[in-house]
């Protein structure tokens, strides 16, 4: 059945009675699918019915579906004409993870970042009340761990004074973000679907039952509301709050979704579903099965292999040992418990550990507070999300100049997750804030020192270092620190000096070996160390900058601004991630595609010195 839908067009030409056996083939679908590619698996399967539900009664795409975070829509992929595509899922020139505007006209916005669905299907509700199109909808999808968010609640706020507007707002409550959710907001989802006897009033006012009668229980479900819940904070904001119901019961979905309809103003669905829903592995260890590799759906999941430890895993370490050192040290996540390699702290140090649920804004001004009483706490945040808590990066911790040490993971391109998760920009965005302290790791070992360091300075200082493995750099267990604001010379050569900052230095000495050119491991992108860069000028004829993060604002402008202030000058040749959002694949491949591996530095060199880098070669033989 599955192969015949190509469109949410067919899929609504189905009776209710065929929708039970499709259901069972999209998920079988899925779970081949990911097997074989790698992507969200446990997160997808738990939205199965409720994608049916969704196109079966709206009608998409002219009814508008966002989904939050977006990781869940595998199933909405392949019913809306990408099955056949989906072999290529998050692999380069293939189709993305996540909802994509110029990928499908289902995907209405684009989405990865959690907790922006809200505002984005309130200001499409408005627009169709503007453009007098009375009859399109706007539907959010969202995750109870995505509620937590401040975004959420400043769009429920907004959106719940408009009475006349076509938006419905469907939590799809598992009970289980990437991390489990946390706070007062899971602890009230908990006790409302408790409330049996108002999900019970609820079930008789939807019954069949003649007017009078359906009155009559309209009333008991009113007082039976009043009862249990005095007054739901959905209500508060003003939505109409219908459930909890089951989310993989399609006759409880799809008869209150067309209910739902008739109804005006903004409107709230609670749906209850269960991460890993048919996959008995994934429904017992939802978090493993999160975002998978390749694996063998009969056998399961593997543990993995490999004998290099990854960035993550030195970070998780190093803040363990230092928090045996320092009691004063806190740790907080943004929901990313596992993700930041903070289990390990949590189990030791639960008393200073904090998951403050998807509240990147709240969780970097959380830790100025804990700062301000002379406690030192390190935030562990992925690259891309600390954008998010810009502001109150510069104005609650840098302004104050406090003591915080940033943990940013993921820094430059992440592969599979692609441009949405990429952390292309913090270089640029950091280094411009007074007081801020930013070094870039080169290996393992370097990354468990700048973490020392970072801790050891007065003042708000980041760390950025990749996802995955490093250079298989032996981790020594001392908590040694760098000197503040020095690089190092790490291969002697001639006329060409390459300054490698961070995950770029490997490929650089490469590079340097090929050209006999002197390449210098920097480590700090600020302060620099404008020392070194004047010694070097002094004994070479150009440079050469390697960063992997955006050229625009990168290192390497910092390099030629140094350069600039002193009044030296020396030809640059400025090597870095280019002005565009770079795609989803394999990292390795993705570097080489922009120039980043060895030989294309090499290249690049050659062709912006050319007489110059062929002599050294030449000199070479």
């Amino acid at each position: 059945m599955l192969n015949k839908i190509n469109s949410p067009d067919e899929l609504r030409q189905l009776s209710r009675a065929e929708l039970l056996p499709l259901a069972d083939e999209l998920r079988a679908f899925v779970i081949d699918s990911v097997s074989k590619t790698g992507g969200h698996l446990s997160s997808n399967l738990g939205t199965v019915e409720l994608t049916i539900a969704l196109h079966y009664v709206f009608n998409t795409p002219e009814d508008r579906l966002i989904w939050d975070v977006g990781h869940q829509t595998y199933p909405h992929k392949i019913l809306t004409g990408r099955r056949d595509q989906m072999h290529t899922l998050r692999q380069l020139d293939g189709i993305s993870g996540f909802p994509r505007r110029s990928e499908s006209e289902y995907d209405t916005f684009g989405t990865a970042h959690s907790s922006t669905s809200i505002s984005a299907a309130l200001g499409m509700a408005l627009a169709a009340k503007t453009k007098g199109e009375t009859d399109r909808y706007a539907i959010a999808v969202i995750g109870d761990g995505a509620m937590t968010a401040g975004m959420v609640f400043e769009a429920m706020n907004n959106a719940g004074v408009y009475d006349d507007i076509n938006l419905i707002v469907v939590l799809n409550d598992n009970d289980m973000s990437i991390s489990p959710p946390v706070g007062a907001l899971n602890r009230y989802l908990a006790r409302l679907m408790s409330g049996k006897f108002y999900a019970q009033a609820k079930n008789i006012g939807k019954s069949i039952m003649p007017e009078p009668v359906r009155q009559l229980a309209r009333r008991i479900e009113g007082h039976a509301k009043g009862m249990i819940v005095p007054a739901t904070m959905f209500e508060e904001l003003g939505f109409n709050y219908i459930g909890p119901i089951d989310g993989h019961d399609l006759d409880s979905l799809i008869p209150t979704l067309q209910n739902m309809k008739d109804l005006k103003g903004p409107q709230f669905l609670h749906v209850v579903t269960k991460k890993g829903q048919g996959y008995k592995l994934a429904e017992a260890d939802p978090v493993l099965y999160h975002g998978p590799g390749k694996f063998n759906p009969a056998e399961g999941i593997k543990p993995a292999t490999s004998s290099k430890v990854t960035y993550t895993q030195v970070f998780g370490d190093w803040l363990c040992d230092m928090a045996a050192q320092d009691n004063k040290l806190i740790g907080i996540t943004p929901a990313m418990c596992g993700g930041s390699g903070m289990v390990e702290f949590e189990q030791r140090y639960p008393n200073r550990y904090y998951d403050v649920g998807i509240a990147e804004q709240h969780a970097v001004t959380f830790a100025a507070g804990l700062a301000c009483e002379g406690l030192k706490p390190v935030v562990a945040i992925y690259s891309t999300f600390l954008q998010r808590a810009y502001d109150q990066l510069i104005h609650d911790v840098a302004l104050q100049n406090l003591d915080v040490t940033f943990a940013l993971d993921r820094a430059g391109l992440v592969g599979a997750d692609g441009a949405t998760h990429a952390g292309n920009y913090d270089i640029s965005y950091l280094r411009c804030i007074p007081n801020m302290v930013v070094m870039a790791a080169s290996d393992e070992n370097e990354c468990r020192q700048m973490l020392s360091t970072a801790y050891q300075y007065p003042g708000p200082a980041a760390v950025r270092y990749p996802r995955g493995a490093g250079t298989g750099a032996v981790v020594e267990k001392v908590l040694t620190t760098l000197p503040l604001g020095k690089g190092e010379v790490r291969r002697e050569g001639k006329s060409i000096a390459i300054l490698a900052f961070g995950t770029m230095l490997a490929p650089s000495l490469k590079a340097g070996d090929a050209l006999d050119a002197t390449v210098a491991n920097m480590r700090f992108i600020k302060p620099l160390d404008t020392a070194l860069l004047l010694e070097l000028a002094k004994t070479h004829d150009a440079f050469v900058t390697v960063e992997e993060g955006a050229v625009m604002g990168g290192a390497g402008a910092a390099v030629a601004e140094a350069l600039a202030e002193a009044g030296c000058v020396k030809p640059i040749l400025h090597l870095g991630l280019p002005d565009r959002f770079i795609d989803h694949g394999d990292v390795a491949q993705l570097l080489a595609l922009c120039g980043l591996d060895a030989d294309g530095i090499t290249a690049s060199i050659r062709q912006r010195f050319g007489k110059d880098a062929l002599r050294l070669v030449a000199n070479q033989h």
